[in-house]
Parts: structure tokens; sequence; C-alpha cells
């Protein structure tokens, strides 16, 4: 689905206003289900990488960091994911060279590039089968509302420039649940890009006095070849302008963007429109890693793809988070 425009930080108009008590019976229900749920507690770490807002607020790049952050502390870590966009049920182990993302999600397919990845819409059933594969610690990639596993660590992860949208429950505003008391359930906040939507003032205001992490969203494969070239970006993710935003940043001239709906699955002929686009523009036609496994295999020739990491600005006290967790 494609975010309403009503969503955005300091939206006004009817709509919003009309769905409010809509999103208060959903907000409290949400509340119901996380306070009479009797979650499983897993032997090893549990470590959740959620956030507060309906998609887009760069959960994945952060599980994915966390996860090789421990694969270099000499852990044996797994992700665990729902799933979202696939067909798969689980528990699944996730195959890159054998399931397609219409069957475990494309997220799933990013993650198991680090370590081995997971797919269960039942969370506890999923950590069971990661535990019996060897697994010593567990990250859940989202799942922060999700009361059937118990977490040991919750990072909660807010874009630094949409922050909590316009501070009203689905679907009157983009939130999942009450900010204030779904925070008293963190470990960490980790904002993401500059903090232009006062994500810290925020926190301030509900009192919450959680370490935050911040970090910025960087090209991994960025050559200084391509700065300055002229590209055509389409992609559909939760949040696409931070795709176009990324691309500019790093120096791309980005001509036009083609924005789609979080987990689009691509027809053979969006694509091919696209190529004719890019070939008659003479720019580049790029993509993100999270759209790339969504095309046919056989319409991803000449098409960019772009991998992104993390640049954190307190990385100390996120690996000083993660060790005093596992000692």
């Amino acid at each position: 689905m494609r975010a309403p425009e009503f969503w955005k930080r300091d939206s006004v108009g009817l709509t919003p206003a009309i769905l409010t008590p809509v999103g208060w019976i959903y907000g409290v229900a949400g509340w119901c289900r996380t306070k009479l749920a009797t979650p499983w507690k897993a032997p090893v770490p549990v470590i959740c990488i959620g956030n507060l807002v309906a998609g887009g607020a760069g959960k994945t790049p952060v599980a994915r960091d966390i996860g090789k952050r421990l694969n270099l502390m000499g852990h044996n870590p797994h992700f665990l994911s729902r799933g979202y966009g696939g067909w798969e049920q689980g528990p699944h182990l996730v195959d890159t060279r054998q399931d397609p993302s219409g069957r475990v999600g494309d997220e799933p397919l990013l993650l198991a590039r680090t370590a081995p990845t997971w797919v269960s819409r039942n969370r506890a059933e999923g950590a069971r089968a990661a535990l019996e594969d060897g697994a010593d610690t567990i990250v859940m990639d989202d799942g922060f509302q999700n009361p059937g596993l118990a977490k040991d660590l919750s990072i909660v992860v807010v874009d630094g420039r949409y922050g909590f949208g316009n501070g009203r429950l689905i679907p009157a505003g983009p939130l999942r649940e009450f900010v204030g008391p779904a925070l008293l359930r963190a470990g960490a906040v980790a904002i993401l890009g500059p903090d232009e939507a006062g994500v810290e003032t925020e926190l301030m205001r509900w009192s919450v006095d959680l370490p935050v992490l911040k970090a910025r969203i960087r090209p991994d494969n960025q050559s200084a070849h391509e700065k300055g070239k002229r590209a055509i970006a389409f992609s559909g993710i939760g949040m696409p302008e931070k795709f176009a935003y990324t691309l500019h940043e790093s120096g791309w001239d980005v001509i036009r963007t083609h924005e789609f709906a979080d987990h689009h699955a691509y027809h053979p002929d969006e694509i091919t429109r696209l190529k004719n686009e890019a070939m008659r523009e003479n720019a580049l036609l790029v993509t993100t890693e999270k759209d790339i496994v969504r095309l046919p295999a056989d319409r991803r020739d000449g098409i960019e793809v772009i991998t992104i990491g993390l640049q954190w600005k307190n990385e100390a006290d996120l690996n000083v988070l993660l060790e005093t967790l596992l000692d």
C-alpha cells in the first residue's frame, strides 16, 4: 500500500479527524493484545528491530547491521521475519538460490545474505526452529508489536525526517500503537537521517530516558565515477522518497523518479517501459536491493542496484549495548 498524504507530519483536514476515533480503537485493541499475551521466552538473547509507524523506517538495514556485528563478535545470529509479501507460513529457512520473493518476501532475501534467515508467521515457532539449527542469538526484523516471543532488547527505528508522522493511530495516521506505552518496552531508539521531525524532542515530551543511536544511510557501492551521472530511479519501498534523497546526497543527478507501493510485484512490461525511458534520456536506471529481488530474473540486466549501509554517529554506544546484552 501507499501511505496517504495526510499521514505525514502536521497534516490537517477532515479525514484524519474523522478517522481518529477508529485509531483509538485500533490502539486499545493492540494494547490489550500485548497485555494479555504470554510470550515464549527463548533460552538465547532475542533482539527485536522494530518501529512504531507503518513501513519505511529502515528496520531491515539496522537488522542487517546488527547481524554483521554479532558475526564479528563470534556469535551465530539467525534472523527471524514474518516474511511480509510472501505466502510462506513457516517456519521456513530462506534459500536465496531457490526461494522467490513471492514465497518469502523481499526483506528475508536480503537478510539471508548476511546470516541464516527464518520466515515464520508464528514468531515463537520460528525462534524454536532457529535454535534447533544452532542459533545463539535471534534478530527479529520487525515484530515489536508481536507478543508471541519475548524480547531481551528492542531497538525502535525512527526515520529522522518522518518521525511519528502526524502522531495519529492507523487509519488516521501511521502509528501502529500509542507512542508513550510503546517506548516503555524499548531498550533504545535509533534515528536514521537528520532529525528534522524533532524525534529527540518528542522523546523528551514523553519523558523517555533511552539510549538514542544516530546513523545515516549511505550507498555501500558508490564509486567516484558514478557521481554526477544521470539517473532514473524507481523503487517500491515504504518511503520511496528516501531512496531519491540518498541518491541526491551521494551525488547522482536524478532526473526522474518512479514510486511504487511498498513490496510492489513488478510486471515485465513495467520494467520494459522504465528501461526504454532510461535509454531515451541517456540515463542509468537505478533501484534498491529490496526492489531488484522482486523483478523477474530475465528483466534485471541493465539495472544499477544501489546497496546501502549505515554510518553510525555513536557506533561505540551501539557496540556497548550489544555487548552488555550478550554478557
